[in-house]
C-alpha cells in the first residue's frame, strides 16, 4: 500500500524537527502532495508532522488522474504516457499508478519526474486545519477518504467536469 500525503498548514512557527521532516518529505508549501510507501520509516515521519499534514491510502484511479493532471517532469513540463514509457519500465501512467498504489514501485523509479504534485486548494474548502480528521477537522490520518480530498483538489477553475 501507498500513502498520499498532503500539507495543509503553512510555514509559520514550526519546530525544528517538524520543519526538517517536512523538508525530507518534500512538503515545502501548502497543498503540496507526495506519494510515499507505507513502511515504518515514513510512518514515524508522518507522526512527527501529523499536525500539519493529512494522509491516507491512495487508490490507482485517483493516483493516475493526479499524475496526468498535476505530475510534472523536470523543467515543469506535463507528463503523459510517452514520457513514462521513455523514462521508466512502465508503459503508461496507468501501469505506473497501479504499481505504485500496490507498493511494488515508487514515484522516483521514473527518472526526471518531480516528487511533488502541486495541487489546487480543495473545492468547497476544508473543515478545520487545527483539528484532527476524526474530531471534525482535516489533519492526520484519514484512510481512503484521502481520495475524495485529492479529487476536490484536482479541480481547475473553468473546467466543466466538476461537481
Amino acid at each position: 500500500m501507498t500513502y498520499a500525503v498532503i500539507r495543509l498548514r503553512g510555514k509559520h512557527d514550526l519546530r525544528r524537527d517538524v520543519e526538517d521532516t517536512l523538508k525530507m518529505l518534500h512538503l515545502t508549501r501548502q497543498n503540496h502532495c507526495v506519494i510515499v510507501p507505507q513502511d515504518p520509516t515514513y510512518t514515524g515521519m508522518l507522526k512527527v508532522v501529523k499536525d500539519f499534514v493529512t494522509w491516507g491510502e491512495v487508490d490507482e484511479q485517483t493516483l493516475a488522474k493526479a499524475l496526468l493532471r498535476r505530475g510534472r517532469a523536470v523543467g515543469d513540463k506535463p507528463i503523459d504516457d510517452a514520457f513514462v514509457k521513455s523514462h521508466s519500465q512502465y508503459k503508461s501512467v496507468w501501469d505506473l499508478s497501479q504499481a505504485v498504489a500496490k507498493g511494488e514501485a515508487r514515484i522516483k523509479d521514473v527518472t526526471d519526474l518531480r516528487p511533488v504534485l502541486r495541487l489546487h486548494p480543495p473545492v468547497k474548502g476544508l473543515r478545520a486545519v487545527k483539528r484532527g480528521f476524526n474530531d471534525g477537522g482535516d489533519l492526520g490520518y484519514r484512510g481512503k477518504a484521502i481520495n475524495q480530498l485529492i479529487e476536490r483538489m484536482l479541480f481547475e477553475a473553468g473546467a466543466k467536469d466538476a461537481q
